[in-house]
């Protein structure tokens, strides 16, 4: 720790790092201190020369008596006397709220924009692009970011706000900040900052805003949206492409104080950013998020099982289509290799990897390989599954265990492991687990399958429910009947094991329903993070009768397979 001079203000500064490292400076928001920044801090010192210091008013430095003495002028004065005392040509500027907020004004000023060379924005948008989103913004949304907003308004009140923040500051922080509390955050000064830090808001807030008449910064920005963020919306986040030409826009499920509750993405965020501006290739969540992305799948890592043929092929080209990486899994090389073919004839990327999904060890290493190879996938397709058809009786224990092996068991070690990755990964990512129509329209000729589908379902509404707290979507499709070689190569048993069940493929075929069609709908079901998904008309029909009459769903069953009994 060491004091820099600024005016009449006396800053504390911390280094921590290689001084010889490139140097990411930390300006923490409003009403914190450095101290909020101590678990990135300590992730990065290995690698950078971490620099923090307490801004005006707040922790350890000195707090200004007149409110004027908080505006950006003095904010930038201070930031000028930091650089001057850490004393390197370029800095990667990082802020989170308020720290965010004053970076945003500054760096395109002269003496400081010159020697920054990134800036990474964390819970804390341009104030002027925030004008020109709640004048010209869609009213709903602008509506929606007023409110988030109440607190700045009743901030500009006389006397009344230092008295509130006296009794409730501490509870309002522990309330918001929802992480346990740890020496230094919240600080032992945290009611003192806050009411000094109230001159931010008074000095800077209310003032007249403009239009920003060309893009605000000339260096990269790397916008981190915490999607969880009570203070700041979506939408208003979303409008910076408009003034940031070099904009990388990245996402975390997490609340405001996201170094506090997600240090080791943030860290890994910031530290793939710098690096990167500093001349390494761009980690593939990087790339993914770069400037200039097409569509929501360009450049995202697709895993899709079963992808030889039917529904898994048509889904892998889909992706591949709108620009995604695809990993085409199967049991048949062959197969995945046609798939991967055909999507680089079309100028896609993709990759075959041969695995049996029933395989919990086969799939283990699958799992390994596509996170070292690749990376960890944003999206998953458990498409994979056989068919046995016939009377319950008929099935044998084999025919049972293989239809559970694949149909379930495949769809639970590629959602057991693939979520595992994302999860630690931080940045969310979705699951697709291909049902059927049979998940909720019973036939007394297929048990083992329509068992296995109904499973599938309930596992991803269970597990939808357990993964949306960490930004993983998870969404069943169920089609009815699509013209795959599902029924072609399906087991026949008992009544059908003579040639009777060979027909079902040709009706399959004969319904003239492509596997391309339910692709589509998968690609919107992870765009629109859809829980389940019924796909064409007699799916949508079972769907709707087994909710809203079950018996007749039952009479159904038996009359389909000539059965005729009383419910």
């Amino acid at each position: 720790m060491r004091w820099v001079e600024s005016g009449d203000v006396r800053l504390a500064l911390f280094e921590q790092g290689d001084p010889a490292a490139p140097t990411v400076l930390l300006v923490h928001g409003y009403p914190d201190t450095h101290r909020v920044w101590d678990e990135v801090a300590s992730l990065l010192e290995d690698r950078f020369h971490v620099v923090r210091y307490d801004v005006r008013g707040a922790g350890l430095s000195g707090a200004p008596r007149a409110t004027e003495d908080y505006d950006y002028d003095h904010l930038a004065a201070d930031m000028t006397a930091v650089l001057d005392t850490v004393g390197k040509p370029g800095v990667h500027l990082v802020g989170h709220d308020w720290g965010s907020i004053q970076g945003w004004k500054l760096i395109g000023r002269p003496g400081i924009e010159e020697r920054i060379l990134s800036f990474t924005s964390v819970g804390g948008p341009h104030l002027d692009q925030a004008a020109h989103f709640v004048r010209h913004g869609r009213p709903r949304e602008v509506a929606g970011q007023l409110l988030r907003s109440w607190y700045i308004g009743a901030f500009q009140i006389p006397v009344i706000p230092e008295l509130v923040l006296r009794a409730v500051l501490p509870r309002v922080m522990r309330r918001f900040v929802r992480v346990a509390g740890r020496p230094g955050h919240p600080a032992d000064t945290l009611v003192r900052d806050g009411l000094n830090g109230l001159g931010l808001y008074r000095a800077n807030m209310l003032t007249r805003r403009g239009t920003p008449a060309e893009p605000v910064p000339r260096i990269p920005v790397q916008l981190v949206e915490t999607t969880k963020d009570p203070f700041v919306s979506s939408t208003l986040l979303a409008s910076t492409r408009l003034w940031v030409p070099r904009l990388w826009h990245r996402r975390i499920p997490a609340g405001h104080w996201v170094q506090r509750s997600h240090p080791r993405v943030l860290a890994r965020m910031i530290a793939e950013f710098a690096e990167h501006v500093e001349g390494a290739p761009p980690s593939r969540e990087l790339r993914g998020d770069r400037p200039g992305r097409r569509g929501p799948y360009d450049d995202r890592l697709v895993v899709v099982t079963g992808a030889g043929s039917g529904i898994g092929r048509a889904t892998a080209r889909a992706f591949a289509a709108h620009g995604a990486e695809v990993i085409c899994a199967d049991i048949d090389l062959g197969a995945a290799r046609r798939t991967v073919e055909g999507i680089a004839a079309g100028g896609g990327t993709a990759h075959a990897r041969q695995v049996d999904v029933a395989d919990a060890t086969g799939m283990e290493e699958f799992a390994r390989v596509v996170k070292d190879r690749y990376g960890v996938p944003d999206i998953v397709v458990n498409n994979a599954g056989i068919a046995v058809a016939g009377p319950f009786l008929d099935h044998s224990v084999d025919d049972w265990r293989r239809t559970l092996d694949v149909n379930l068991w495949g769809v639970i070690h590629g959602c057991r492991l693939f979520a595992a990755q994302m999860a630690e990964r931080g940045q969310g990512g979705h699951i697709v687990n291909v049902a059927s129509l049979a998940a909720f329209l019973p036939s007394r000729l297929l048990p083992a399958y329509s068992t296995s589908k109904a499973a599938v379902k309930m596992l991803s509404d269970c597990l939808r429910a357990e993964l949306a707290g960490q930004g993983i979507g998870v969404t069943a499709i169920c089609p009815g009947f699509v013209s795959t070689a599902i029924a072609r190569n399906a087991r026949y048993v008992g009544e059908l094991a003579e040639g009777a069940g060979r027909p079902a493929g040709r009706a399959l075929a004969a319904r003239g329903y492509p596997p391309e069609r339910v692709a589509a709908h998968i690609l919107r079901a992870v765009h629109r993070d859809l829980p389940v998904v019924a796909v064409n008309a007699e799916g949508k029909i079972g769907h709707a009768l087994s909710r809203i009459s079950p018996a007749a769903v039952r009479r159904l069953a038996r009359l389909a397979g000539g059965a005729k009994s009383r419910d």
